[in-house]
């Protein structure tokens, strides 16, 4: 099968899946995402959230939609940082587009005292239209990946195979992809033979587009390239450690990284304005990560100083690996709101 048939099984099968049955986070589970690492990236996130607000007119009816909300922790964050915000809580509908019941368990016990309406969606579509504020942190990246292998007549879709052995391998289509390198990007399409080309369904980014493009804005955080390119990035996580992604399918989790640049175009195609993409550092230098760290520590014991000091160094760290560098952010908004906090400069 596929690669991204082989992905979306091992994550979403309504028994097997990876994200069915289990809480994926924390220390007693397979990673951690940023909320989790400090309250400083839900917080201003959240005050990023009431300034878009009110750049859109401050409408009474917002639908504030997170994708893939985990254990609800950025929007729980982001909600008591917006407390100073007047009116903003009161216009909120709370929409969470999430497909496993245990995590909408934790969910709706972490989101509940907040008061605000809460609604639970399987997919983005099924939100109701109308005024719009979406996040979407490490999501992306969990989305089913295709991979195409260059050969000498062509291209030919990776695919997940079983030897006669019983054991699951990488191989390729017998048959080349039709039409397949005249979709590709120009400067792509001379790449050696053995090349890896990735693309996802751009299903996401049109809707993100739609709905965007006339009342709303969306704020996408997740690890990737800038700009399309080569190579093969579908990894799996287990236990905090990198493990073989056909080893024990559903019992691990599956990514791959965002190709920002696709994205962008897809969502640009429908009339929405892409603001970025920029480094998560750099979105989070310009919201006032430092001056919030130090309102933390102001008063703090010195090892709860130390941990806010370590959380920020994490989040903002340079280098290809480091979050601050390899994750990035990208806005995608109605034309008519102009720039966007913390992309004020950039493309």
């Amino acid at each position: 099968m596929p690669v991204a048939a082989y992905m979306r099984l091992c994550l979403t099968h309504p028994r097997y899946g990876y994200y069915i049955n289990r809480d994926p986070l924390g220390a007693g589970g397979d990673f951690i995402t940023s909320p989790e690492i400090s309250q400083m990236f839900g917080e201003l996130i959240g005050l990023w959230i009431a300034a878009v607000w009110r750049q859109m007119g401050a409408p009474e009816n917002l639908r504030l939609i997170e994708l893939g909300p985990g254990r609800g922790t950025l929007l729980h964050d982001a909600l008591r940082a917006t407390k100073v915000v007047g009116g903003f809580r009161d216009a909120l509908v709370l929409h969470l587009v999430e497909i496993s019941p245990a995590l909408r368990e934790i969910q709706e016990r972490r989101l509940e005292p907040i008061g605000a309406p809460i609604l639970w969606h399987d997919k983005l579509e099924d939100v109701p239209g109308g005024p719009s504020i979406i996040v979407a942190n490490e999501f992306i990246d969990a989305l089913p990946v295709h991979q195409a292998v260059k050969a000498a007549d062509g291209w030919h879709e990776r695919v997940v195979a079983v030897t006669a052995e019983d054991n699951l391998v990488f191989d390729t289509a017998r048959d080349p992809l039709p039409f397949f390198e005249a979709s590709m990007p120009r400067a792509l399409r001379q790449a050696p033979l053995g090349s890896i080309y990735e693309w996802r369904a751009d299903n996401i980014a049109l809707e993100l587009g739609r709905r965007t493009r006339e009342e709303g804005a969306a704020l996408i955080i997740d690890y990737g390239h800038a700009h399309s390119g080569m190579g093969d990035t579908l990894q799996a996580v287990a236990r905090h450690s990198f493990t073989d992604p056909l080893r024990a399918p559903g019992t691990a989790d599956l990514t791959a990284h965002v190709d920002f640049e696709a994205l962008a175009q897809c969502a640009e195609t429908m009339g929405a304005r892409i603001h970025g993409p920029i480094r998560q550092r750099d979105l989070f230098l310009r919201l006032g990560i430092e001056q919030r760290a130090a309102a933390l520590k102001a008063g703090a014991p010195q090892e709860r100083a130390a941990e806010i000091e370590m959380a920020l160094a994490r989040l903002m760290a340079g280098g290809a690996l480091g979050m601050g560098e390899l994750f990035k952010a990208i806005a995608i908004a109605a034309p008519k709101l102009g720039p966007l906090p913390g992309f004020e400069t950039a493309p």
